[in-house]
């Protein structure tokens, strides 16, 4: 498959196929999202103009890092999100570094966002596409995130058919700075599930697609069933069952 693993500030040309890999938190979180019904996710450019789409679509659900701010109806936690109602709805969301990785290569062909709780879905994806020189775009600390370096490195040896050791992978993400930080509550807007619910293996049976609509850069589910009688590697079972895309909701968020 010939991948690269690049940070953001790495990116000098546009991928044929784009692997943008956020496991804390944005891209565990948009999982989530998708599991509690959301349609679709705006990635937004700025705060400004996540702000700016929910105005003009009051029934938007606009997302951030952070605690929570004037304007916004939920902040980049899967622990304060895997209880949301979201059936049918658009979520703007607005990270530090996941939506900036998936607008720096909004150009590709394809564009793939992940974590560990799609990485096999996403994994297949790509073999089912025969993609070849995959640059996964590792999101944190200037691509020197070990998290989504082990995150993305992972799904890099799915693609190619091998069996990686998930269990050293989710080592590595669980040591990372990130992960310290989560759950020291140095970050703001955490509950206190983050970690253990972004080290969650191929919880969700979908990858994430972003395209361009418009002018804008929308995230959606993309449905990877596996084969009859297969299960992924490394599967494991989470604290509840998986939700489906569209599945039913319980819980809330404000607006």
């Amino acid at each position: 498959m010939n991948p690269r693993f690049l940070g953001i500030p790495d990116l000098a040309d546009v991928p044929s196929v784009a692997v943008v890999v956020d496991v804390m938190r944005a891209y565990t979180v948009a999982a989530w999202a998708f599991a509690r019904g959301a349609e679709k996710i705006v990635l937004a450019a700025s705060l400004d103009e996540a702000l700016a789409l929910k105005a003009l679509h009051p029934d938007w659900v606009a997302l951030k890092d952070g605690p929570p701010a004037p304007g916004f109806d939920a902040v980049n936690s899967p622990g304060l999100l895997r209880s949301a109602d979201l059936g049918g709805r658009t979520v703007v969301q607005k990270t530090t570094a996941g939506t900036v990785g998936a607008l720096a290569v909004k150009e590709a062909p394809l564009v793939l966002c992940a974590a560990f709780v799609v990485a096999e879905a996403t994994a297949r994806l790509l073999r089912e596409r025969g993609s070849d020189g995959v640059t996964f775009v590792v999101t944190g600390e200037d691509g020197k995130a070990e998290e989504d370096l082990a995150c993305a490195r992972y799904i890099a040896g799915r693609a190619t058919g091998a069996v990686p050791d998930a269990a050293d992978s989710l080592r590595r993400a669980a040591a990372s700075r990130a992960a310290t930080e989560l759950a020291q509550g140095v970050r703001q807007g955490v509950h206190p599930d983050d970690v253990a619910l972004c080290l969650e293996l191929d919880r969700f049976p979908f990858a994430m697609v972003a395209a361009s609509e418009g002018t804008l850069m929308v995230l959606r589910p993309h449905p990877m069933d596996p084969p009859a009688g297969e299960d992924p590697p490394g599967r494991r079972a989470g604290p509840a069952s998986p939700a489906v895309p569209g599945g039913p909701s319980a819980g809330g968020v404000s607006g």
